[in-house]
């Protein structure tokens, strides 16, 4: 354990030697900060929909409010990945000043998110949120394919599951256990957010600081090599014209397997957006009988769905210790496949609960398939990234998560009027049949030998 607050000094240029392999703690620490950012994540996923309610939105109006973060990542992410492909500090680094800057700017949107006294400040605090969001996450994925050797990066990918399950799972129980054990207030008065949640995004705003300074002051980067790294600031000074090509170019240009993976990516996001926009009030309409948002039953119903969203994330924690060992039987095409599945029956299985408890068992399917979806498609996709220019690339995989929420924001609101007649619950099982559909592009079309699998995973 004496590696545990050692930074790793004096590294060499990235690409004059091999990357050696690292310590569990080493993998912790450069992981950690995924712990605070999936908190703040979280937080936000489990009770913006029950605060645009507060603040008497209508179920039609609940996916487009939600537009800010695909629209942002869409935006944010390939800038930050090509900005930080070409970023080096001596003591900073070359991913770690996007880890800072966004957690600051994250801390205080979630300090003041449950203070907004109007759905536009609610709105206007996501979309600055979910920018600053991903300043800070983006360069996370690309930190694992910079400090790791390919054999190790499937333990990196799922080192960062485990962060953001242990983070999720807390973020989403902590309106409950404010108000359970620390008797918080959970009632909403004149339709102000309840003092249960205040309190819950301010310790957010907490965490998320403070887990991203962990990672910064624990661990190092590698120096890029002098002769890579000064041809990609020859490139830069072309200017933002230069840039914008280069991201247009590596878009035209992606790699097939990324091709096939961003198919599959298509498909799996969907499930979990309407998941995300829906759940907590369909627990609280359909399984707990509230008639509206001032009912204090509501409250309750969505302090209970916020515990269930925890279970599954404390699946997702557990579920990575184990999925390495089983992508290195299976092979991750496979793997990911069963968990898809898995999250698919969860999901499906909500609409015919009887009994609250009954959640918990859906759970354990979405917990199964949220560990795969964090880990091993970038798993699958890093080895085939050319290694000076995986932060872009990671950023244009973010296109595929996020276009299908961007086109759910703009359509679902008429598909639930016009098809759905507002059943949050039908919804929530379209995102699992969406994710059946996921798991079988994943298995008939991503294109991985048993030899590559074998090869990654040793």
């Amino acid at each position: 354990m004496s590696d545990l607050l050692q930074p790793d000094a004096g590294l060499p240029p990235l690409s004059l030697t091999p990357k050696p392999p690292l310590g569990f703690w080493q993998i912790f620490n450069m992981s950690f900060g995924f712990f605070g950012i999936q908190f703040g994540w979280d937080l936000q996923r489990a009770n913006m929909g029950p605060i645009y309610e507060f603040l008497h939105a209508s179920p039609d109006e609940i996916p487009m409010l939600f537009l800010a973060a695909p629209l942002t990542g869409l935006i944010v992410q390939p800038i930050i990945g090509y900005m930080s492909d070409r970023t080096w500090h001596p003591w900073w680094g070359r991913r770690r000043p996007y880890f800072f800057v966004g957690a600051v700017l994250s801390t205080i949107c979630l300090f003041f998110m449950p203070n907004s006294s109007a759905l536009w400040m609610a709105a206007g605090l996501l979309w600055i949120l979910d920018t600053a969001g991903n300043v800070a996450m983006e360069p996370f994925r690309a930190f694992v394919a910079d400090k790791l050797p390919e054999h190790q990066r499937t333990k990196g990918f799922a080192m960062q599951s485990l962060m953001i399950g242990l983070g999720g799972s807390i973020a989403s129980a902590l309106p409950w256990i404010l108000s359970n054990i620390f008797g918080v207030s959970r009632v909403s008065t004149s339709g102000q957010i309840p003092d249960s949640v205040k309190f819950a995004f301010y310790i957010g705003g907490a965490m998320f600081l403070l887990s991203v300074l962990y990672t910064i002051f624990s661990t190092k980067e590698y120096p890029p090599a002098d002769v890579g790294f000064k041809d990609k600031v020859k490139e830069s000074n072309k200017g933002f014209g230069g840039g914008i090509r280069e991201i247009l170019h590596a878009i035209k240009n992606m790699p097939p397997k990324m091709k096939q993976l961003a198919l599959v990516q298509f498909f799996t996001w969907p499930g979990l957006f309407l998941m995300w926009f829906y759940y907590s009030t369909a627990v609280a309409r359909n399984v707990f009988g509230a008639t509206s948002e001032t009912d204090i039953v509501y409250t309750k119903g969505v302090e209970f769905a916020g515990l269930t969203l925890a279970s599954y994330n404390i699946v997702a924690f557990l579920f990575a210790l184990a999925i390495p060992v089983i992508a290195f039987r299976l092979g991750r095409k496979l793997t990911h496949s069963v968990c898809l599945i898995c999250g698919a029956i969860g999901l499906i299985s909500v609409g015919f609960v009887t009994n609250p408890y009954m959640l918990y068992a859906c759970m354990i399917g979405v917990g199964i398939a949220w560990s795969s979806i964090l880990s091993m498609p970038y798993a699958m996709l890093a080895g085939c990234l050319p290694e000076e220019k995986i932060g872009l690339y990671m950023g244009i995989f973010n296109f595929f998560i996020v276009l299908p929420e961007i086109i759910a924001s703009f359509c679902f609101g008429w598909i639930m009027i016009h098809l759905l007649d507002n059943n949050r619950m039908l919804a929530v099982q379209i995102g699992g049949v969406l994710m059946i559909v996921a798991a079988a592009l994943c298995y008939f079309v991503v294109r991985e030998t048993r030899e590559e699998s074998v090869a990654m995973n040793t």
